[in-house]
């Protein structure tokens, strides 16, 4: 069944950081870059304090939605370093929108009581949630990147702030780091199974999903090393790639959760 928020502590927290996040993402014209900036790290720290509270909480909680929320978390993390060396990087608007409705997700949806049966579960799971991460950075920037595009044939003003190509470079270099650990997290499966899920590797739709988002990958990181993609073509098959991830646990998750209501 679905399971209510832990605790007032934690609904306080969730209701905080998602007004936090609401400040920059509805007012972002009307606030000063410094104002906006300061929102948008107060928000940023507010949701930390969630996933603290649910994932490190009496019992660990961990779903669909709280997957959800860590990968916005961190692809806000990347969007904060980022700004700190590209600060012509204008995307605030919109990650605070991502991060304040990934919060409310994870306030509705907090998931279902998570047992460790081995040290090596934590870790697996930060492995996958890391390579959402940094897949996600990478869809981010290949959607600036035809955004630029777009308002370059119209000859307007790009309004991403950043070079075609640094942009380009960026979306490969996280696409790159996201195939890494997710070859990793793979690799921990089909070795540690039994351990980590008291089952050895087997072909279940997560499974399935997820070995069709590697393949999708690697098919992106070897076209752009063999053949030099770039553009469109290379940004549909990332984007076919994230989709088969993003099936992978948290299709998988929000169908037990959500349509059977199961707490497997």
């Amino acid at each position: 069944m679905i399971l209510a928020s832990g605790s007032m502590t934690g609904a306080v927290l969730s209701l905080a950081a998602a007004a936090a996040y609401a400040v920059p993402a509805a007012a972002s014209a009307r606030l000063s870059q410094r104002a906006a900036r300061w929102a948008l790290v107060l928000a940023w720290a507010l949701h930390a304090l969630v996933l603290g509270w649910t994932l490190l909480g009496d019992p660990p909680r961990f779903g669909f939605a709280p997957a959800l929320s860590v990968t916005a978390w961190l692809v806000l993390t990347v969007y904060g370093v980022e700004r700190e060396l590209f600060p012509q990087l204008q995307a605030r608007w919109a990650l605070a929108g991502l991060g304040s409705a990934a919060v409310l997700l994870a306030l509705v949806f907090p998931g279902t009581p998570m047992h460790a049966s081995t040290p090596l579960l934590p870790l697996h799971l930060a492995l996958g949630i890391a390579s959402y991460g940094l897949f996600a950075a990478a869809v981010v920037h290949a959607w600036l990147m035809r955004r630029t595009e777009q308002m370059m044939r119209q000859a307007a003003e790009p309004q991403a702030g950043l070079p075609l190509l640094t942009l380009e470079r960026l979306t490969f270099r996280f696409a790159a780091a996201g195939f890494v650990l997710l070859s990793a997290t793979l690799l921990a499966g089909l070795l540690f199974g039994e351990s980590l899920y008291g089952r050895a590797w087997r072909w279940d739709h997560k499974t399935i999903f997820s070995v069709l988002a590697w393949f999708a990958f690697a098919l992106l990181l070897l076209g752009r090393a063999r053949f030099g993609w770039r553009g469109r073509t290379a940004v549909r098959v990332l984007y076919t790639g994230s989709l088969l991830l993003l099936l992978a646990y948290v299709g998988s998750r929000f169908v037990l959760e959500v349509v059977l209501r199961s707490n497997a």
